[in-house]
């Protein structure tokens, strides 16, 4: 009960209105005023009331109303049905005869359950969730640890396996070159001697020329006869060539295992070739050891943007202006298309159906030559402008768009299938660009396993892409040791799933394998800024030369 004084100190409204309380009805536990007092008991009229001073308040239990019996207090509980009940409940009503026991009792054993349950929760439960709390964290933490070193522990394996691979190389090919340029020292050392030697004949034949004529007999008495010097052959050199052995067998296995997971390298398999391209490598074996120049084509393409064939014998260029050429191994000129652009294509292709395509920079499109007529096939998204092309033997096309200029130019390659646009090839897995700002275009192929292969100008880097988009690798010319830096331009991939890049600045050609490993650099033949490529059905490689015009037809495989 509450004190005279705290009355006096905290003023205690009326429970009906803000009065100051002064009774207060012991029955229903509420605080009135007197004006309330009569509008509380008119209003349960129904119900006796106990009303005291406030200061003489009782308190106790609110006893809930009879939900059966009005104006009656519920008593007892029911322990059959478990609700309170009134006295009328028990003798007359629906709950006579049941087993009852006081509200009082019935709340004590309440209120010491509430009690027992909550020092439960507070003595056992809390206290061990909370150890089981920071152990969580700790597990997480640990877990995040562990984690970050299997990261680590990953990154430094791919980095000593790279490493350990290169070293190889780098040692292999530092005595091929070695071995190599010791046998062509010989080699041209005795090329010196012969030339030396028939120059030496040639003047004693002109000189005893001479002498068949000559009356003078001291100069015909003084010849002295160097036929047995010359029919002492030099001693031929043999070559010590260098061969790369090895006595991996086939079909064994480098293993790394990680959880359920488990990677193989399959050591000397041969790639796998597509249905479609089977019949170009029946009877081709592997790079031939000397590439030869079968042809020297003249065209009147100066400069000579792109190279695109058509069958074995045959292939479509184009320069600066707007006439696309077809013209055979030969030289002779086999149709002319006049394109819908101003100042030339961005672009050619053949599709796998032998039918031309070009793109438009002006008017967005590519377009198809059918019966000598060009048809709109592609119309490219607003701002963005189709500049190279590449027909896949997928049946789709990759187009390179790109939009804004100068250094600031956005670039991106678009797969159509037909009409439809079905992938963008612009930015890895996170976020970043993958081709580099520049006006340099983007040339394309696709490989035999999907992957997109991307001789990027921009970034002096050739740019490998997964048909989901990841970036498998990049190039940047480096193992070709070359003296001036590396600028690719045209590329191709051929029936052995190689990649072939024209680097415009070294006047050669790199060759790389499906998976990036560089093989060798080709020199001479002629390659003087190459720029357009093309493999033509029969294995042989079209290399277009910017500033002549010419075109050299290249055999590189062996049969």
């Amino acid at each position: 009960m509450a004190t005279s004084t705290s009355w006096a100190q905290d003023v205690i409204t009326c429970d009906l209105c803000n009065k100051p309380t002064q009774q207060f009805c012991d029955s229903c536990q509420v605080s009135l005023c007197s004006d309330c007092v009569s509008k509380h008991t008119e209003a349960f009229k129904s119900m006796s009331h106990e009303i005291a001073p406030f200061l003489d308040r009782k308190t106790k239990l609110i006893l809930p109303a009879c939900q059966e019996h009005s104006g009656q207090r519920c008593e007892v509980n029911c322990k059959e049905c478990n609700t309170p009940i009134c006295l009328k409940c028990i003798v007359s009503g629906t709950h006579k005869g049941h087993d009852v026991e006081e509200l009082t009792e019935t709340h004590e054993k309440k209120i010491r359950n509430i009690k027992s349950d909550t020092e439960e929760i507070q003595a056992k439960l809390i206290p061990k969730y909370q150890k089981e709390d920071v152990e969580i964290g700790k597990k997480i933490s640990k877990t995040k640890s562990k984690i970050d070193d299997l990261g680590k522990k990953s990154r430094k394996l791919r980095k000593l396996w790279h490493e350990e691979v290169d070293n190889i190389f780098d040692k292999i090919d530092s005595l091929s070159q070695s071995l190599i340029e010791k046998n062509l020292n010989a080699l041209q050392e005795y090329h010196n001697k012969i030339r030396d030697l028939i120059s030496e004949m040639n003047t004693t034949v002109k000189q005893n020329e001479k002498l068949f004529n000559s009356n003078k007999l001291s100069e015909v008495n003084e010849y002295q006869s160097k036929l047995n010097e010359y029919q002492d052959f030099p001693e031929y050199v043999y070559l010590e060539l260098p061969s790369l052995r090895s006595n991996i067998d086939q079909g064994k296995e480098l293993i790394i295992k990680i959880g359920g997971y488990r990677a193989t390298l399959k050591q000397m398999s041969p790639p796998t070739l597509s249905a479609d391209v089977s019949r170009l490598t029946t009877g081709i074996g592997k790079l031939m050891d000397q590439f030869s120049v079968i042809a020297t084509i003249p065209t009147k393409c100066k400069p000579l943007y792109d190279v695109s064939c058509v069958g074995g014998t045959e292939a479509w260029i184009v320069g600066l202006n707007a006439i696309i050429t077809r013209i055979d191994i030969h030289g002779t000129v086999r149709d002319t298309v006049n394109s819908t652009c101003q100042y030339g294509p961005g672009g050619i292709s053949v599709t796998i159906g032998r039918e031309l395509i070009y793109s438009d920079y002006n008017s967005r499109t590519v377009n198809i030559v059918r019966d000598g007529k060009s048809e709109t096939l592609i119309t490219t998204p607003q701002d963005w402008k189709p500049w190279r092309l590449s027909c896949t033997r997928s049946r789709d096309i990759l187009v390179h768009v790109h939009k804004g200029s100068g250094p600031q130019t956005k670039n991106n390659i678009i797969r159509y299938q037909v009409q439809n646009q079905k992938q963008e090839i612009i930015k890895d897995r996170q976020g970043n660009p993958i081709f580099k700002d520049g006006f340099q275009s983007l040339l394309m192929s696709e490989n035999n396993n999907g992957d997109v292969c991307v001789s990027d100008g921009n970034a002096n880097t050739v740019v490998v892409v997964k048909k989901t988009g990841r970036v498998r690798f990049r190039y940047d010319g480096t193992p070709a040791r070359n003296e001036k830096s590396f600028d690719p331009r045209g590329i191709v991939t051929d029936a052995l799933s190689q990649i072939i890049v024209s680097d415009y600045n070294n006047n050669c050609l790199h060759i790389l394998d499906q998976n990036g490993q560089f093989l060798r650099c080709v020199y001479g033949c002629g390659l003087e800024k190459p720029r357009g490529l093309s493999v033509d059905s029969e294995g042989k490689l079209w290399v277009g030369l910017f500033d002549t015009g010419e075109i050299k037809v290249i055999k590189y495989l062996e049969q």
